[in-house]
């Protein structure tokens, strides 16, 4: 039988090096969403830190076991959200950090990363061309390079958010997980599938950036040429052997999701719950949007797990409910 990578215990410790300020967030039932989608949804919300996003539950163990080593220096490909995280985490630890992006990325998130003390190099092309530059800069000035999802302190830091679900003594039947590196999915499956079998964890991805999910169904790493979709924090093209191995073992299914269905579920976020999300924390409500009479009379919980939006996209996303 095929072992995963993750281990229960590693996620533990990882728990106790996390700064508080990013656990132990938000679960709550939303009645204001259910009438709309026909199911009872609940929300786990991984926007209200210093980061807005779950990403630095990661680089929180990262940066710690750097900082403990003595490491001086670390640096990251990032569309935005694992940049500012680790950021954050190695700024407390007096960590030099990089993060190399697209110049195409979120304005704000880019920002965000050079307000956090970062040095920030962008590069013409996609985030697949940013991880080989972080990897060129990390052979170059032999320091460590994070490898959002390949690297096990992303995906066990991640899976404190599972940890915080089962012992909540949940009645749900279904968790929904944006579904990009992998990190999220596999670090929260792996705790549900261990504490709670029954319950179906479901990947979510956009159509625009489908390569994972069709990783998941064939059963063997699909790459694709491009992407195109508005959900940045999750468009891969290369998906990681590795991660989908431990993917395979705890995702129930994974789908892929409408742009148009993206940007309904983040007004009924804004209209309904009074939160502003980024695309790809609205993953979950756009499944259930595409597939109503799957969660009909079931218990939903999904994962929203960033904030950070360019204002201006923002408002034409979600003019009708402004």
């Amino acid at each position: 039988m095929q072992e995963t990578r993750l281990d229960t215990a590693r996620i533990r410790a990882a728990r106790r090096v996390i700064d508080p300020v990013f656990l132990d967030t938000p679960l709550y039932r939303c009645e204001a969403l259910e009438a709309v989608l026909g199911c009872a949804v609940s929300i786990k919300l991984e926007t209200a830190n210093p980061v807005r996003s779950f990403k630095a539950r990661g680089t929180e163990v990262i940066a710690s076991r750097l900082a403990h080593n003595g490491s001086c220096a670390v640096v990251c490909a990032s569309a935005g959200n694992l940049g500012q995280a680790l950021a954050w985490s190695g700024r407390g630890r007096e960590l030099d950090v990089t993060v190399v992006a697209s110049r195409f990325a979120t304005r704000t998130k880019l920002e965000r990363i050079r307000a956090l003390g970062a040095r920030l190099e962008l590069v013409d092309g996609d985030h697949e061309v940013a991880r080989e530059r972080a990897a060129a800069i990390a052979r170059y000035d032999g320091i460590r390079l994070v490898e959002d999802s390949l690297d096990l302190e992303t995906c066990e830091g991640a899976a404190t958010i599972g940890l915080e679900l089962t012992e909540a003594a949940p009645s749900f039947d279904t968790v929904l997980i944006a579904l990009g590196g992998g990190a999220l999915a596999t670090g929260v499956g792996h705790v549900l599938k261990e504490a709670a079998p029954e319950v179906d964890v479901i990947c979510v991805q956009p159509l625009g950036a489908p390569a994972l999910t069709h990783s998941w169904h064939q059963r063997r790493v699909v790459t694709t040429d491009s992407t195109d979709t508005i959900a940045d924090g999750v468009a891969g093209r290369c998906p990681i052997p590795a991660v989908l191995d431990d993917l395979l073992l705890v995702a129930d299914d994974a789908v892929l999701v409408q742009e148009a269905s993206i940007i309904a579920g983040m007004r009924l976020l804004l209209e309904h719950a009074g939160l502003v999300v980024e695309p790809s924390a609205a993953l979950g409500i756009a499944a259930i949007l595409e597939d109503r009479d799957r969660f009909a009379g079931r218990h939903v919980v999904t994962i929203l797990c960033g904030s950070n939006v360019d204002v201006d996209a923002y408002r034409r996303w979600c003019a009708p409910a402004l």
